[in-house]
């Protein structure tokens, strides 16, 4: 990894501080091997990397994952968030504490959203993740001989955005990277392919993927870029990703590999949530399957051009899904935002220009090539263009990942998902995910795409729906929402630091008590929203409030939504 000697605009009081390497990777990789980070392996971490001590405690104090105690033999996480919530998730919990609270042999811990909403209400043993009935079996094994490595869920037959067969391997993809190094296709020819076509990022900012693209292409000409694939999907009901990765690795890398090249960039990371463990399985034998034929290496497909990609593994926290985090993350410092400007694709990692795009929209990338920019625009509804993953949760029959035209409504993509659990009417639907603001049942033929959704009231987002049936209790699973940002705030700004604990407290005094909020009360949540809302720095605080104002609004399941915060950077806006 290339560093720059450069001091970069916005990030002055970092450069030159900690110059790197990263030493997650090296923490990650203790961790990994004695389940914990004893003091004698920091202290010779800290040696031979010639680094302080207080770093890496800076370090490890803020990554989640990391921890400085030796671990239990069973280590039990239940999620509590939205999406397990409605499945009965807090029954399932008390159930679990009564049966493992007092067993030695068990740590048992509450955690934020596991990206495993489809069995919700899910749980990892020993980071085995499952559904809670599994829970028992894998409890069993791992007082024994271990729980194993889980595979990835993967789908028999190609989704529709796949161009390549099933079952075909690394000789038969590629296919669009390597006429780009043979020169059949040019740069300039893909960043206009990919403009005509109209993709957006999928990720949740919808911003033009051929702009970005050429934006990064044009900065600093000449100069070392690096490219991103931000797979740190952990916003509750959001899972789409996950599948993406263990279905279409090859459109990923594919999508990501064509983006280096356009830009000029020779480095490449995906950069994964740590609970991803069999995805990441997945993407690590097909980058080595693609180092083995030569596609990528210090001749990638025989071109002479230098093409190198590796994983970057989360060490934990849901604001690393906001780009200029995952960036401090990557070069080793506490994954706090940073302001903007700069933006990522002027001075990005190290200082240098760099491409960051979510999963969901590298994968789109090879098929557009492939077909043209006119097919994926027909692969749309109405005005809207090409095909659109979106992670379906709560009380739906068939919760999973589903790829329909952009522009389905919200209750065609309901009924494709098996309709409401029981037959019930639908109550409220978040068609963006936790971000998102709710809308009502009489909004259900709202178009899913980026202006329709923004105009009622809402947002796409990251293409999670989760659907909330007739009788829910709307404050309180909005409350749920506010708790998940409340504790994944990284605690850099005011505003959301302060602002999420102050409203979580008034909204859980208001339900534990049984009582409704007065005008006072509504006051107090509205004037903390718009502080938040103006004043936080990154999207997480920006939108925190947004569901439970959108709540409020609501009566009796009629929708009358306030307009939806559109900050510059909500989770990943613009980097996804």
């Amino acid at each position: 990894m290339t560093l720059s000697p450069e001091r970069v605009p916005g990030v002055e009081a970092r450069a030159g501080k900690f110059p790197g390497p990263s030493l997650i990777p090296a923490l990650n990789a203790i961790q990994a091997r004695l389940g914990w980070l004893p003091r004698e392996e920091l202290e010779e971490l800290a040696r031979e990397a010639r680094r302080p001590r207080y770093e890496i405690e800076g370090l490890i104090s803020f990554y989640p994952h990391f921890r400085t105690t030796p671990p239990k033999k069973v280590q039990l996480s239940v999620c509590h968030d939205l999406s397990c919530w409605l499945r009965s998730g807090d029954d399932r919990i008390a159930e679990i504490k009564a049966k493992y609270g007092e067993d030695t042999d068990v740590e048992l811990v509450e955690v934020s959203c596991l990206g495993r909403c489809d069995v919700a209400p899910a749980a990892a043993v020993n980071e085995h993740p499952a559904p809670v009935s599994e829970v028992d079996n894998l409890v069993t094994a791992a007082r024994g001989d271990g729980v194993g490595h889980a595979s990835a869920s993967r789908r028999a037959e190609p989704w529709p955005n796949d161009p390549y067969p099933a079952g075909s391997g690394v000789a038969d993809r590629y296919k669009s990277l390597r006429a780009f190094l043979a020169g059949e296709i040019s740069a300039e020819s893909i960043v206009a392919t990919l403009k005509d076509s109209g993709l957006r990022g999928m990720g949740g900012a919808g911003f033009p993927t051929g702009q970005k693209w050429s934006l990064v292409a044009a900065a600093q000409p000449g100069t070392v870029k690096y490219a991103i694939c931000n797979a740190d999907e952990s916003e509750p009901g959001t899972f789409k990703d996950r599948q993406i990765l263990a279905d279409q690795p090859h459109l990923v890398l594919e999508g990501l590999l064509l983006g280096m090249a356009v830009v000029g960039a020779e480095e490449g990371w995906v950069f994964i949530r740590h609970e991803y463990g069999p995805e990441e399985h997945v993407l690590r034998e097909e980058i080595a399957a693609l180092r083995e034929a030569g596609v990528i290496g210090p001749d990638a497909c025989g071109s002479g051009r230098r093409l190198q990609l590796d994983i970057f593994v989360s060490p934990g926290g849901y604001i690393l899904g906001e780009e200029t985090a995952l960036l401090e993350c990557m070069e080793g410092h506490r994954g706090e935002p940073r302001n903007k400007p700069p933006f990522p694709g002027n001075y990005g990692l190290h200082g240098r220009p760099t491409l960051i795009n979510s999963v969901e929209t590298f994968a789109d990338v090879p098929i557009i090539l492939r077909r043209g920019a006119e097919w994926w625009k027909e692969q749309g509804v109405g005005e809207s263009v090409g095909w659109k993953f979106f992670a379906v949760s709560g009380h739906v029959r068939d919760p999973g990942v589903y790829c329909v035209p952009m522009g389905t409504t919200v209750r065609e993509l309901i009924d494709t998902a098996g309709g409401v659990l029981d037959g019930a009417a639908v109550g409220a639907v978040q068609p963006g995910g936790a971000s998102s603001n709710f809308i009502g049942p009489d909004q259900l033929d709202l178009r899913l795409d980026f202006g329709t959704l923004a105009k009622a009231g809402t947002m796409l987002g990251s293409g999670a729906v989760v659907v909330l049936a007739e009788g829910t209790d709307l404050l309180a699973a909005s409350t749920n929402v506010l708790r998940f940002f409340r504790n994944e705030s990284c605690g850099k700004c005011v505003p959301c630091r302060v602002g999420s604990t102050k409203a979580h407290t008034l909204l859980t005094g208001v339900l534990d008590s049984g009582s409704t909020l007065d005008d006072a009360q509504r006051g107090k949540i509205l004037q903390l929203e718009e502080a938040m809302r103006k004043t936080s720095i990154c999207g997480l605080g920006q939108v925190a409030l947004g569901p439970v104002v959108s709540v409020l609004g609501l009566d009796k399941g009629g929708a009358a939504a306030r307009p939806q915060p559109k900050p510059e950077g909500s989770k990943e806006q613009p980097n996804r």
